[in-house]
């Protein structure tokens, strides 16, 4: 039921989202570079590099650490993008950033998998991700839909007006429904699963919200574009990590920390969302954007 109820809301919430952009704010994330620069750097170097300082730090297994680089080392997941939305962050460029960090992950995911296996279990692979495959998915879940939302805004702008309250309602139903099926499809040893991988994961993806919204702070960034950022490093393409782990290494060990995260990262997007609302005024568009106040500042 996952497999295809999750495709086909993923499509109509990336229509409504669609439906709250403009072709300007894509054009500003283009123009502005810096939070696609930072957030892709972040995403394809540094989350990986993270996760093999955290697998020395807390002595994991073997198979459990190669997991968390797995996991560490895939994009964000396309639910990153409605994430974004509930929290009021700048959506165009969470898009911009789901897209070229899935299509260079293809190339980066294998070097960073082998090197784990090699240094954790003197075991080196030949990892393939489909490149065609990938293009097709983010495609027809992510780009098409967002370019059917924006014809919509432009034929019929008091639709789109009205579709952003809508649009968080029913993916902040999704993103709960799809929580409570990832538990349940993993009831018979979610506590298990846990207390091998659930620290680990949390860790990580603490660490990869806050590396977001700091070092966009640092960087001068809006306070939308943090948010943005920390979203994407935050909320990752856990089926890409399972895929990878099950699929290609024929590891369920190694599933586990794919399998933890992709529930563990819903209650913190939650929060981060939360959090966005709370800063972030109703109705602030992207053009409209001002460089995050310093610590202390107003």
């Amino acid at each position: 039921m996952i497999s295809i109820g999750l495709p086909i809301s993923l499509f109509i919430i990336m229509i409504g989202i669609g439906m709250t952009l403009t072709a300007r704010e894509f054009h500003q994330v283009t123009v502005k570079p810096a939070g696609l620069l930072l957030g892709t750097i972040a995403q394809i170097l540094v989350m990986p590099l993270v996760a093999f300082a955290l697998c020395w730090l807390l002595g994991l297994p073997p198979a459990i650490a190669v997991g968390l680089v797995v996991i560490a080392a895939c994009p964000g997941g396309t639910t990153s993008n409605l994430f974004t939305l509930l929290a009021r962050g700048n959506v165009a460029l969470s898009i911009v950033l789901t897209v070229s960090a899935s299509l260079i992950t293809v190339m980066t995911l294998p070097i960073f998998t082998n090197y784990a296996l090699q240094l954790f279990m003197g075991a080196e692979r030949e990892i393939v991700l489909p490149f065609g495959r990938t293009v097709l998915m983010l495609s027809l879940i992510v780009l098409l839909p967002v370019i059917i939302g924006m014809g919509v805004r432009a034929w019929k702008p008091q639709l789109a007006a009205r579709a952003e309250s809508v649009v968080s309602i029913f993916g902040g139903l999704v993103l709960a429904v799809l929580v409570v099926a990832l538990v349940y499809g993993i009831r018979d040893r979610f506590l298990e699963l846990l207390a091998q991988a659930g620290p680990s994961a949390i860790v990580l993806n603490l660490t990869g919200v806050a590396l977001g919204l700091l070092t966009s702070r640092a960087c001068g960034l809006s306070r939308r574009e943090g948010l943005a950022v920390a979203t994407e490093l935050g909320i990752k393409n856990g089926t890409l990590g399972l895929m990878v782990t099950l699929t290609l290494l024929h590891s369920s060990e190694m599933s586990v920390p794919s399998a933890i995260y992709g529930v563990l990262m819903f209650p913190i997007g939650f929060l981060l969302a939360a959090y966005g609302r709370r800063v972030i005024p109703s109705g602030k568009r992207a053009g409209s954007e001002e460089p995050v106040e310093p610590a202390g500042a107003g």
